[in-house]
């Protein structure tokens, strides 16, 4: 089943993710609900702050690129920038948070349409 038109206000780049899947409908839809189960799983990881914090995001930070949810992948690359330099990490913590809400909303849609 065909994804839905593009939006530039999509939390996921429909556009590469389509390039990314060669365009096969099942495939972009098993690799969102796949990046959703990592998502949440490295998220809850993440706020354990435990030593290796820091490549969870990284981890994250490569996954959301490769489905095109560049938000997500711009506040795990804040998160990993600032337990790199020791910084406060717990608003770049709530606003991947809610990066991965918005892209998690997203996608439960798509998943759940026609």
């Amino acid at each position: 089943m065909p994804l839905p038109p593009i939006t530039e206000q999509h939390p996921i780049d429909l556009i590469h993710l389509r390039r990314m899947t060669l365009g096969d409908s099942a495939l972009e839809r098993q690799v969102l609900a796949m990046f959703l189960t990592q998502a949440d799983r490295l998220l809850r990881e993440l706020g354990a702050l435990s030593s290796d914090a820091g490549a969870l995001a990284h981890t994250l930070k490569g996954s959301a690129r490769a489905v095109g949810a560049f938000g997500v992948a711009d506040q795990a690359s804040a998160l990993e920038d600032a337990i790199r330099h020791g910084g406060d990490i717990a608003p770049p913590l709530a606003a991947l948070d809610a990066a991965i809400s918005a892209a998690r909303t997203a996608v439960e849609t798509l998943l759940d349409g026609p």
